[in-house]
């Protein structure tokens, strides 16, 4: 006997369509028992606020939430914010695990800051979900409350720390404290507060016979696999419409590249969501493509105009991209997908000026 998911509840949050649907399909894959979904953070908070008037006083909406973090009109941070500080959320201690394309220092950091229990990166294989979810049911980091944080100690591993030590050390200044209602009025005169709570998920997976030994059944993991070989014609024609998107930005831009600041953002947009799934359907030369258009629409903050350097530069993603997947070209695509990399290169050199 090994995990137990089918007593959990997950609340998915994604804007994308096909990576809704696909998350959707590995967590019930991985027998998780109930999987509400969202399109954005807003509908999230809608979706939780409506669970809680409707639910049991004391009993969580839902045990997980997985949230992309780039997201309109209300992205994951904002969603990670409202559920760690809001009065309004029903449970601020809830595991927030979030995914995100996005994994530059800043953004990390950023949403570790607001309280983050786990960071997802894309693109993400099915042991990375599974890795992630377990961690988060397995061993959740104790909260922690200061005058300006709080969420999961931010502090994962014992370490030397360069510097003076920021953490209080004395003990009257620290409180320990078992309820989750003592939130609302921590007591004493504490600097910190540490919350040691009861691991609800912990719990429902160890019920009716669950183990923690041997982690998520192999059978279920290879199910989910099976879930995004389903999915690679979804997902070639999903790439086919955004590089037809790309392609009448791209025109919008050509007949008027000094207001091409609307476009670049829109194909920007576009970039972000293709640089974090290719590799997740064996198409890593579409997350490749991605990466540097994204890079290369990226907007600076005066930016309105775009050179037809630039412009013949994007063209040369959007072509590339299109070969791809006319060709149907995995993995790394041998010596076809060698020669789309090695034509990137020249164009990326050539607007550069080398």
């Amino acid at each position: 006997m090994s995990y137990r998911l089918d007593r959990l509840s997950i609340l998915l949050v994604e804007d994308s369509d096909i990576i809704r649907k696909l998350l959707f399909s590995i967590l019930r894959s991985l027998d998780v028992g109930q999987v509400y979904t969202a399109r954005n953070g807003q509908e999230a908070i809608d979706f939780l606020m409506s669970r809680a008037r409707s639910g049991l006083p004391g009993q969580a909406p839902v045990d997980l939430i997985l949230s992309d973090l780039v997201m309109a009109p209300t992205d994951g941070a904002m969603l990670l914010r409202w559920v760690r500080r809001s009065e309004d959320s029903p449970d601020r201690f809830l595991p927030f695990v979030m995914i995100s394309g996005a994994v530059d220092r800043k953004r990390v950091a950023e949403v570790r800051d607001l309280g983050v229990s786990e960071f997802l990166a894309k693109p993400f294989s099915i042991a990375a979900v599974a890795a992630h979810l377990q961690a988060a049911i397995e061993n959740p980091r104790q909260f922690i409350l200061t005058q300006d944080y709080f969420g999961p100690d931010r502090r994962r591993t014992s370490q030397e720390i360069e510097g003076e030590e920021r953490r209080i050390a004395k003990k009257n200044e620290v409180a320990v404290l078992y309820s989750a209602r003592s939130l609302r009025s921590v007591p004493g005169n504490a600097k910190c507060w540490v919350f040691r709570l009861s691991n609800r998920a912990k719990e429902k997976v160890l019920a009716l016979g669950g183990t923690m030994e041997g982690g998520i059944d192999p059978s279920l993991l290879k199910a989910a696999e099976q879930q995004i070989q389903k999915m690679e014609s979804d997902y070639a024609d999903w790439v086919r419409d955004y590089a037809a998107q790309l392609q009448a930005q791209h025109a919008i831009a050509v007949k008027d590249p000094s207001m091409a600041w609307k476009p670049l953002k829109a194909m920007n947009l576009i970039a972000h969501e293709l640089r974090g799934q290719g590799s997740t359907f064996g198409y890593p030369l579409i997350t490749t493509f991605g990466r540097s258009l994204y890079e290369y629409t990226a907007l600076d903050k005066d930016t309105t105009s775009a050179s037809p350097d630039l412009l013949e530069l994007i063209k040369a993603h959007i072509d590339g991209l299109r070969a791809v997947i006319a060709d149907k070209v995995k993995g790394d695509g041998g010596a076809i997908g060698k020669e789309l990399v090695r034509m990137l290169q020249i164009a990326v050199k050539k607007y550069k000026g080398g």
